[in-house]
């Protein structure tokens, strides 16, 4: 496989449309709580915040269109519905998520700035960046993220090769399961699907028609981001494991991630770590932003103004939601990543897939099983844990947040075997 500068370049722009606020915060606490199990709980968070997205943009190299050919096979109906609840939540949680992280970690260690201050300023030149589309691959790949990962990886290797602090027994019981369903708040399979689909548009801009080099081009630079996203979890993960006997059990994120910085890069650290989580929410709220106009351009025949309008509103959206702070965000995140996350690792691996096991009869039921088994752990997620126990404790890893693993799995081993033997018996 033959890496060029093109490759890299596109395989940057990926990583920082992927690597965003929770990506950020979420793997030092992540290993501060994990302690002497960190191996484990990484390998939970890279199946859920790497390799799904992977295959996600594998997906997108596969198909060549938009997000909603990802679902089309159930149903035209059905994958509308999809890809409008997938930006709803991507421009209501994720993108204004990255201008509360922004402000609290970036902004207000330095400057007593209003909130709204720092909003507004953030999504108006996200605003200009999304309105200039067909230069992002440009800006984000060649500029933007190798800033971005030099900033992260001199952290970590600091943090590593200069602590020699004891590291403590974990606070998981199921390491494995507890990385995973922590991925589930870095979006990355939402964000392969969303930006996944901003790379095959900004490439036809470009003038790339030509289907099998797009692909080609897709699956490098999906290599590139998804190799890069591996270093950094899992040094950030060990790192946050090195000091989880420094600070205090119950410390925040953001806190966290301030004290490792302060720890290894010194006041310096301050100002590197504020450039870095810029950069970092930044290039990802521009990613999903430029996605969702994308998605409303596309509806209504390709109508600029309808891009420019839900590039306004997206925008807008992000500076309102953006005053709440980022543990509220999270928490709120949770049960809707319940509900659609389920649907969305499904999809992708449908669509990675060789068609001969992926029918549409196939994708309707792998998909409708999904949703009624990802029910029981939305409801649990809302506060209806105590009604539905009784579903859960029957359930496989009904107990773990994955009631719907097992039987989306088996229903389509068991559709290919009965569609298998339905042709043979028709020969």
């Amino acid at each position: 496989m033959k890496f060029n500068k093109e490759t890299f370049v596109a395989g940057f722009a990926l990583f920082s449309m992927f690597f965003g606020a929770g990506n950020l915060m979420l793997p030092p606490l992540l290993g501060f709580k994990a302690g002497d199990a960190w191996f484990l709980v990484t390998l939970g968070f890279v199946i859920s915040a790497v390799i799904i997205p992977l295959l996600g943009i594998f997906a997108h190299a596969r198909l060549q269109g938009t997000m909603q050919d990802f679902a089309k096979k159930v149903s035209p109906t059905f994958s509308l519905v999809y890809c409008i609840l997938v930006y709803t939540i991507s421009i209501a949680l994720p993108s204004p998520r990255t201008a509360s992280v922004t402000h609290e970690m970036a902004i207000q260690p330095f400057f007593e700035v209003n909130s709204w201050i720092t909003s507004s300023i953030y999504f108006a030149l996200v605003l200009v960046f999304v309105l200039n589309r067909a230069r992002i691959l440009g800006l984000l790949g060649k500029f933007l993220s190798p800033i971005l990962f030099i900033v992260i990886l001199s952290i970590i290797c600091i943090g590593i090769f200069s602590t020699e602090a004891t590291i403590s027994p974990s606070d998981f019981q199921t390491p494995v399961i507890s990385g995973l369903l922590e991925g589930y708040q870095t979006f990355d399979a939402i964000g392969a699907v969303v930006v996944g689909g901003v790379i095959i548009i900004s490439l036809k801009i470009k003038g790339e028609e030509n289907e099998e080099r797009n692909r080609n081009l897709m699956i490098k630079s999906g290599a590139v981001a998804g190799f890069g996203l591996l270093l950094i979890y899992a040094g950030m993960i060990y790192t946050g494991a090195l000091f989880n006997t420094q600070f205090d059990a119950d410390i925040a994120r953001t806190e966290l991630l301030s004290g490792i910085s302060l720890r290894t890069l010194g006041n310096i650290g301050k100002m590197l770590l504020s450039i870095l989580v810029g950069l970092a929410c930044f290039t990802t709220a521009v990613g999903i932003i430029t996605g969702t106009a994308d998605f409303m351009k596309g509806l209504f025949g390709n109508s600029q103004k309808i891009y420019l309008i839900t590039a306004i509103i997206g925008s807008i959206l992000g500076v309102l939601m953006g005053q709440f702070d980022v543990h509220y965000i999270i928490n709120v995140a949770v049960p809707a990543l319940m509900f659609i996350y389920p649907i969305t690792i499904m999809l992708i691996f449908l669509n990675v897939l060789p068609e001969k096991v992926t029918s549409p009869t196939v994708f309707k039921t792998v998909v409708m099983v999904t949703i009624l088994f990802s029910l029981p752990d939305f409801f649990a997620s809302i506060g209806m844990k105590e009604q539905i126990q009784p579903v859960l404790d029957i359930l496989p890893f009904g107990n773990y947040s994955l009631a719907w693993v097992l039987p989306a799995f088996v229903t389509l081993v068991i559709m290919n075997i009965i569609l298998f033997t339905t042709r043979k018996e028709q020969l």
